[in-house]
């Protein structure tokens, strides 16, 4: 009787197997189509960068801060230094001195805010960095909270790892964190979702004029200082995995709805149409509806670089960038499929080896 049953308990063994090694072929095909897609989207990517390189570097006009001088990007990373013990620089110091390839965060981090985005004058670079202040604009931006995690661990007891992360690589370097530092996890944050403007290359948020009680858009507003930082062409095509940009995500939880004015006394007239907070190039400050911040401005020397204002923009610049910009998107979806399926077929592999 034993061995009549047996037959059947094989003949199911056998068919669970063939179906596994099934499983495990279809699982392989698909891997090779995913890596297949996903080397034509970095190639298409890489032709598209490099065509946007030459553009750029031919027409990128730096200006000046009123004295005759240029703020630049390095300039904001030598002031960066300069705050030795801070989390900022040991993260610049570490980049400019290339040591951060082998990090687990390095691939995580896009970077610190005050060097992801240029502005037009040294006066809306005082304004915007006064409001946000150094500790914000020292933060170090993550993509997902793997980034955010790797950034610093803790013992049992919950104290910091001081040997492991952003804390361990800064002694070794000489430099110790003090106090806490801001890391903004883009991943986390709700972005706006009232799209962008048409046809804009800076891909402005499609946010409405304010409006007085008359219907009027007050006398001096300038724009919304969301949409007064400008990005240059890898921050302009950066995606996150739901498909918004750095202008939607960062630079929105950053300012939200701020609107930005000429002089302090037009942006009190304007009080009836304030209501997440306004600034004036002048130095007034509303962080938000019924919250004034009076006295002198405070010293800056963490600013935004500066930037030329707008030039005309080719129509073939803009729908370059907006290919960079979902080919990016595509290639990380399909990433994301390749890291499923390699899942699937590394347990089929498992369940076959623990059969046999």
């Amino acid at each position: 009787m034993s061995h009549s049953m047996s037959h059947p308990q094989l003949n199911m063994d056998d068919d669970v197997g063939e179906s596994l090694r099934n499983k495990i072929r279809q699982h392989e095909d698909n891997l090779k189509f995913l890596h297949s897609q996903s080397n034509c989207l970095a190639d298409s990517i890489l032709d598209f960068q490099v065509s946007l390189g030459r553009y750029y570097s031919g027409n990128v006009i730096t200006s000046h801060n009123g004295n005759g001088t240029v703020h630049t990007e390095e300039d904001t990373v030598e002031e960066i230094l300069k705050i030795e013990n801070s989390a900022a620089s040991i993260f610049c110091w570490l980049k400019a001195n290339n040591e951060t390839a082998s990090l687990a965060f390095a691939k995580d981090a896009v970077g610190v805010v005050a060097t992801l985005a240029r502005v037009e004058s040294d006066e809306i670079s005082r304004t915007l960095s006064e409001f946000l202040g150094l500790q914000t604009m020292q933060a170090i931006v993550c993509y997902t909270n793997e980034g955010f995690n790797a950034l610093e661990k803790y013992d049992p007891d919950g104290k910091i790892n001081s040997n492991t992360g952003l804390h361990g690589l800064g002694s070794s370097i000489g430099r110790i964190v003090n106090g806490r530092f801001v890391v903004i996890c883009l991943e986390d944050l709700r972005p706006f979702v009232g799209g962008t403007l048409a046809n804009d290359p800076q891909k402005k948020l499609a946010i409405p004029k304010p409006r007085l009680p008359d219907g009027e858009c007050p006398a001096g507003f300038l724009d919304y200082a969301v949409n007064m930082v400008h990005l240059d062409s890898s921050n302009l095509s950066f995606l996150t995995a739901s498909g918004h940009g750095l202008r939607e995500t960062l630079f929105y939880g950053l300012f939200s709805r701020i609107q930005v004015y000429k002089t302090r006394k037009q942006m009190l007239d304007a009080l009836p149409c304030i209501r997440d907070g306004a600034l004036s190039l002048d130095g007034g400050m509303i962080r938000k509806s019924g919250f004034f911040s009076l006295g002198s401005r405070n010293e800056v020397k963490v600013k935004f670089p500066l930037i030329s204002g707008e030039s005309d923009v080719p129509q073939d610049y803009i729908k370059a960038e907006d290919e960079v910009r979902k080919l990016k998107w595509e290639k990380y979806k399909i990433d994301a499929d390749i890291q499923r399926e390699q899942k699937l077929l590394d347990y089929a592999k498992g369940k076959l080896t623990n059969q046999a």
